[in-house]
């Protein structure tokens, strides 16, 4: 059975061994966009990321089984994998952790003035800062209350925020003390000082975050986005952001990625950018390689 490997994940020697020792033939490519080294037709099983947005997926006439390296399913043609009845698993949990130490991360950075202190130390000025918050008492949203968006929860609940995620449904949700519809955020959003998008990028959350909601929220709120850059109106937002310098936003995906150099974001006093780098850590690779070996493992087995 012949599994192509794409350079979206750092394969060491031994897990490259490892997948060969589960009875498939590996081919490895390292930039998604390049010439496959295999004719498409001939390949049973992906491990990738972006694939088919470079190679049409009507060529891969026998593939019955897909493995993303990432949480959202939004850069694969899924119409077609369903109609197609291929397998397809995410990176489910596999970034969870890192993404949600990020938010709590960059909001603490923004409470507790970090930027402030390092221009400070680095001027050799010994000066205080009275303007410090606490992320105690804050009352936070989480937009997604998946598995990234429980991690996000989790951690603000320890530092004693109220927390709430917003989903398509109410049920009980771990580390959440209420729940409410996603379609009802534009009229609460003023509520919260703290809201963190972690949901999936559907036709239903494409600028969820529109210039009406963000001139509704809260004064001094801060809104961190860890998912897609389509859930929020960047246009609108740049505008809002520069009119309402009492919002910060902590951006790590945008709509166009690479953020272009001549966005304002990358200027504006109340933004955090960063390079689509939230998922990152120490511990991601193991996890990852954990669930595509268990799942490359199953599929074979079943053959």
């Amino acid at each position: 059975m012949n599994l192509l490997l794409t350079g979206c994940f750092n394969y060491s020697e031994e897990q490259m061994a490892a997948l060969r020792s589960l009875g498939y033939n590996v081919y490895f490519m390292q930039q998604e966009k390049d010439d496959l080294p295999i004719d498409t037709s001939e390949l049973d099983v992906i491990v990738c990321n972006g694939l088919f947005l470079s190679h049409d997926i009507d060529g891969f006439t026998k593939l019955k089984f897909i493995q993303l390296t990432s949480a959202g399913f939004d850069r694969v043609p899924v119409d077609k994998i369903k109609a197609r009845k291929i397998e397809i698993y995410n990176a489910r949990g596999v970034y969870s952790t890192p993404m949600a130490e990020w938010a709590l991360f960059r909001v603490l950075e923004h409470y507790k003035k970090g930027w402030f202190f390092k221009r400070e130390q680095e001027a050799g000025r010994w000066t205080k800062h009275r303007g410090l918050r606490e992320v105690a008492g804050t009352k936070v949203a989480v937009v997604g209350a998946g598995n990234v968006g429980q991690e996000v929860a989790k951690r603000f609940k320890v530092f004693g925020a109220e927390t709430t995620g917003f989903d398509i449904h109410e049920n009980e949700t771990p580390y959440f003390y209420h729940m409410a519809l996603t379609e009802t955020l534009k009229e609460r959003v003023g509520e919260f000082d703290v809201v963190v998008m972690t949901a999936p990028l559907l036709p239903s959350t494409k600028g969820l975050i529109s210039r009406e909601v963000l001139m509704a929220m809260k004064k001094d709120a801060v809104l961190v986005n860890i998912a897609r850059g389509g859930l929020i109106d960047e246009q609108a937002m740049c505008e809002v952001l520069a009119e309402r310098t009492d919002l910060f936003a902590v951006l790590d995906v945008f709509e166009q990625e690479p953020l272009a150099e001549d966005s304002p974001l990358w200027k504006l006093e109340n933004v955090a950018v960063s390079p689509h780098n939230s998922f990152a850590s120490d511990g991601s690779n193991k996890r990852m390689f954990d669930v595509m070996y268990n799942n490359l493992k199953a599929f074979i087995e079943k053959k």
